[in-house]
């Protein structure tokens, strides 16, 4: 298969127009969409956005070349255009791209075709091909100037492939790269390396981490005689093969415009020994490692991450057990003993809950063991699994699971070091026996002992004060504990609030647990509104999870907010509960009383005054979502 097969004369434009990046990469597409090889080109289009977000595909010296890799792609196909003038792609070095091809990829085994696209991904380096390219007059001379280059190539490669290694000097080094997507920038990286190693006079071998797999591995022979390794990647690289030695780890990026830098670091012995035990002892790119605050924030997200799919699953299953009951049952009818089991009345609603309960129950765990593992590796994760659930079945709710997480993680880490001087002869007994044992006990006592009793006695001491303020004023009651049901989420402080307004219906002040519940709504629906008002403040992965968190809040699901006020707490919990305070203020001044302790909007028949009760909520929802379009930082 060549390149010109893939690229068809209809998916050709020598004088696109494009005044910005979107207007460029959907004109790309709708080319693209004209060789018939896209089944569904809206989803391909959003296939092409979401990899633009991972990162700028714009290489640099004027070339863009965003690609998507989806089940819609019926064949491989390329589509290429020229843009006069260029447009503003992000692109590494800050030019305008004024040449753009496209990729599609189709999911299939069959991966022949990514040699092809890594072929012309090779060819876009040389920098007298796409000045043929910008100067060619018509499609067929544009097409005619990819033939020969590529046949040049072809033949190039095959004199050379025998002495990929063997160029003058006697210096080795190595290099790894990969992408997300493993299409053009893999091979990019690595043609830019080996270009720069040869000028220099060393030799170089480069690993390719792509979607057809990995290709030119590094044999063991070849790493204990390399002088240095450099991993430019975004993916994950099996790096324990390269204990003991130099190691330079960057983004994969860097591999392409830092290559001559990158190669210099690697020969005068600037780079880090790397050692399998320790991953955060391989230097990192500029010289830098990475910030205390970077770190905690790539191991708080590797667990938030892993979570979410709990939190999304296990809150729609809860919803649909609360919207059952709403229809099948009529709520004033039931003893008041009776209404706490709202959700599980029906045997219908009572399975939904229960799978959902499940979900939910293994949330905070899942955050915890995802910490640790990202702190510690594989031997973190049973440990941050079991202080995750201390957490849970605990007071310390998910603000414990997050201190359980870095706990166990960095406890594993110290019996690392602490065991590293041990005989290699045991060295299978320690993460099957001496990381898991040690690890659990030590985590689990200081769990027990030190974390839990302060949170425990905070709860108490907020029980104690909430009983209080009973014959205080009804409007600063009310802020007080709408805003308390989002300083945790389902932690200590906010069970306070609930435990309050639930001894409060059996008393007969049914307006305090309409103040509570309208509180534990605002946090999810004032996030999925930010995250569609605010794009640019959350992830695309916060973006799409969003949307759920309507649901979530409607539901009196506070938890739906957990993640996203985990990835970022100082800006998330006091939008939110400043939100909640004002939300829980307004349920007390338009007298709305509630007489269920759950549900949501599903038990709004018996909300007193419902229509002023949706508008203290909208009223608290938008007040924290403007808040958090204020207060977060732009996601890069």
């Amino acid at each position: 298969m060549r390149i010109r097969e893939l690229l068809a004369v209809e998916s050709i434009d020598l004088n696109a127009k494009a005044a910005s990046k979107k207007e460029a990469l959907d004109h790309a597409v709708d080319l693209m969409a004209r060789s018939g090889k896209i089944g569904d080109v809206e989803t391909y289009r959003k296939g092409v956005y979401a990899r633009e977000e991972e990162g700028t595909t714009g290489i640099g010296e004027g070339i863009a070349i965003p690609h998507c890799k989806s089940d819609v792609v019926k064949a491989p196909g390329l589509a290429a255009m020229r843009v006069a003038g260029g447009v503003d792609f992000q692109s590494l070095d800050g030019e305008k791209a004024d040449l753009i091809f496209l990729i599609a990829a189709p999911n299939t085994k069959d991966n022949v075709h990514l040699d092809v696209l890594s072929k012309l991904s090779v060819l876009l380096m040389d920098e007298k091909f796409t000045n043929d390219l910008r100067n060619a007059k018509s499609v067929e001379e544009f097409l005619h100037v990819i033939d020969v280059a590529e046949s040049a190539k072809d033949v190039e490669e095959a004199k050379e492939a025998p002495a990929k290694t063997e160029t003058k000097g006697g210096r080795l080094i190595l290099a790894v790269t990969g992408c997300p997507t493993g299409i053009a920038h893999t091979y990019m990286a690595a043609e830019s390396l080996e270009k720069k190693a040869a000028e220099l006079g060393y030799r170089i071998k480069v690993e390719t981490r792509g979607s057809g797999g990995a290709k030119n591995v590094l044999t063991r022979a070849e790493i204990a005689e390399a002088d240095c390794i450099i991993v430019a990647a975004d993916t994950q690289v099996p790096m324990e093969r390269f204990d003991g030695k130099p190691v330079i780890e960057c983004k994969v990026a860097d591999g392409i415009s830092k290559a001559e830098e990158l190669i210099k670091r690697a020969i005068n012995g600037d780079a880090a020994t790397y050692h399998a035990s320790n991953k955060e002892a391989a230097n990192r790119n500029d010289n830098e490692k990475d910030s205390v605050g970077h770190q905690i924030y790539k191991h708080l997200m590797n667990g938030v991450s892993h979570m979410l799919p709990f939190v999304v699953g296990g809150g729609i299953l809860i919803a649909l057990a609360f919207l059952i009951d709403g229809f099948s049952v009529d709520l004033n009818s039931l003893p008041m003993d009776q209404r706490s089991n709202f959700g599980t009345i029906t045997p219908v609603a009572a399975m939904f809950k229960s799978i959902g309960g499940a979900a939910f129950g293994f949330m905070l765990p899942i955050l915890a063991g995802f910490i640790a593992m990202s702190i510690a590796d594989r031997p973190g994760l049973a440990v941050g699994f079991v202080g995750g659930a201390i957490a849970a079945n605990g007071t310390s709710g998910f603000l414990g699971a997050l201190v359980a997480g870095f706990l166990a993680g960095y406890v594993v880490l110290l019996l690392k070091k602490i065991c590293s001087k041990m005989p290699e002869s045991l060295e299978g007994m320690k993460p099957m026996l001496i990381y898991p044992v040690l690890g659990i006990f030590i985590t689990g006592v200081i769990m027990t002992y030190v974390v839990e009793p302060p949170i425990g006695a905070l709860n108490t001491l907020i029980n104690n004060g909430l009983n209080g303020l009973n014959g205080a004023s009804a409007i600063l009651l009310g802020a007080l504990l709408g805003g308390m049901m989002s300083v945790d989420m389902g932690g200590p402080v906010n069970k306070a609030a609930y435990v309050f307004g639930t001894a409060s219906i059996a008393a007969g002040n049914y307006n305090i647990m309409a103040a509570v519940m309208v509180g534990g709504m605002v946090p999810p629906i004032a996030i999925a509104i930010a995250t569609l008002v605010f794009k640019n403040k959350f992830t695309a992965e916060e973006r799409k999870a969003g949307p759920t968190n309507f649901i979530m809040g409607l539901s009196f699901i506070t938890e739906g907010a957990i993640p996203f006020a985990a990835s970022d707490p100082l800006h998330v919990l006091p939008s939110c509960v400043v939100g909640s305070a004002v939300a829980g203020a307004l349920s007390m001044a338009f007298n709305c009383t509630l007489m269920a302790p759950h549900g949501g909007i599903f038990v709004f028949p018996t909300v007193g005054n419902p229509f002023m009760y949706l508008v203290a909520l909208a009223i608290g929802s938008v007040v924290s979502a403007v808040l958090l379009g204020v207060l977060k930082k732009n996601v890069a």
